[in-house]
């Protein structure tokens, strides 16, 4: 079957679906469709193994078929929980109009993205511990910089060290959620191990200049001074 002849085959709310998991290729997408969330292709393969729910098939035309996998949308905290502790991230894609209102296809589009180290939902969090989302620069195999931050509690923490040290804390505070600089994956399983959940960023999301201009606003400040932070120059 051609290319082109798939592609007329595709209904339109397949073709929605395609262009809402090509801004979130990373995340699960758990797609609204009336009373249900379902998933498609690779995520339903994931979403049938944590959670436990049956895979099926979707004939989108005589020689087409994806797999396909979904729940009640009254499960979404017990599922989303699964899926997240699971170390997934998850988007939510949502019905933005009344389907009875809608005129053709219903529009849709993703309302939340839930990560490990993002989860702010009381269902997903352990109450008795922190979850904590951990950033690490690294300047070289033995200079690094980290900041743990809690968005459950606001609870925001900076550090820099040598490698020992850095790896001391990460063990300590046990993140959920690990992000560094892109390049550097093969480095931090080396130094760190390959049991913490991660997720990298580009190179010039971790320049000095740029990082505390987000300070700066976040905070609401024009310096770093009352901090006690301004000569730390590697978080």
């Amino acid at each position: 079957m051609s290319k082109a002849k798939k592609n007329i085959e595709e209904t339109p709310m397949m073709q929605q679906h395609k262009a809402i998991k090509q801004k979130y290729p990373d995340a699960v997408l758990l797609f609204r469709v009336g009373d249900f969330y379902e998933t498609f292709s690779q995520d339903a393969v994931i979403a049938s193994q944590v959670l436990g729910i049956t895979l099926t098939k979707r004939n989108n035309g005589a020689a087409a078929s994806l797999d396909l996998a979904g729940f009640p949308h009254h499960a979404l905290d017990t599922y989303l929980h699964k899926l997240v502790k699971a170390g997934y991230r998850v988007a939510i894609c949502d019905q933005l109009e009344d389907p009875k209102q809608a005129k053709g296809i219903v529009k849709r589009g993703v309302t939340e993205m839930i990560t490990p180290g993002t989860a702010i939902n009381d269902k997903l969090l352990e109450y008795k511990s922190n979850n904590f989302l951990a950033g690490i620069h690294f300047v070289d195999d033995n200079q690094f910089g980290l900041a743990f931050l809690d968005l459950s509690t606001g609870e925001f923490l900076i550090a820099e060290g040598d490698r020992e040290y850095a790896d001391k804390l990460l063990q300590s505070f046990s993140p959920s959620e690990v992000v560094f600089q892109r390049h550097q994956q093969k480095k931090f399983k080396e130094f760190f191990g390959g049991k913490m959940y991660v997720y990298t960023l580009d190179e010039w999301i971790f320049d000095e200049h740029y990082a505390q201009d987000i300070l700066l606003k976040h905070f609401q400040t024009h310096s770093l001074k009352g901090f006690g932070i301004e000569d730390q120059k590697k978080d």
